[in-house]
């Protein structure tokens, strides 16, 4: 007995039926080669329905999955892709730096027609339920709309420009 649990008591916390596509979904991605607690905990969430997964399409024409809580905002599913990005490059191609502030100012993820722009809207808004498709778009900034943001006045070596010197009132001349 483990935690007070008999053997058959599992059956009385979950129903049989929503284990069976977990156990298929771990047939075809095994834990041993790619499981990490944090993958096995959101695809038990995706099964009892407090997790949504949302697949991404590349403006390649690949895609991946991630994994959100139903009632997540866009922001956390832009730190999801963010997140499975940099893991994927890790593992696969090296350390290799995303500027994640250049992607985000000209691409944005979209669904059907709305563009998810708005850091703070829920994901529930846009409609988006569990396995639904999402793409990245280019995004039009407002510095493209023709609304430029003030730019900073820089000045290089400010420190070295001659500034006209006053004269001694006495070597002044009024005319």
């Amino acid at each position: 007995m483990m935690l007070g649990v008999r053997r058959g008591d599992m059956g009385t916390y979950f129903k049989r039926s929503q284990f069976k596509p977990l156990v298929s979904s771990f047939r075809e991605d095994p834990v041993g080669t790619a499981g990490t607690v944090a993958k096995v905990d959101s695809l038990i969430g995706v099964e009892l329905g407090t997790s949504m997964k949302l697949s991404i399409l590349k403006l390649d024409g690949s895609h991946f999955d991630v994994v959100v809580l139903t009632n997540s905002r866009v922001r956390d599913l832009k730190q999801a892709v963010v997140k499975y990005v940099d893991h994927l490059e890790q593992s696969e191609l090296g350390h290799k730096r995303i500027s994640w502030q250049h992607v985000w100012g000209h691409f944005c993820l979209c669904h059907g027609t709305e563009k998810l722009v708005d850091d703070d809207a829920r994901l529930a808004g846009f409609g988006i339920r569990n396995n639904d498709q999402l793409r990245f778009e280019h995004h039009v900034s407002l510095r493209d709309e023709g609304q430029y943001l003030r730019a900073k006045k820089r000045r290089f070596f400010h420190g070295l420009i001659k500034t006209d010197r006053k004269t001694p009132a006495s070597t002044a001349s009024f005319s």
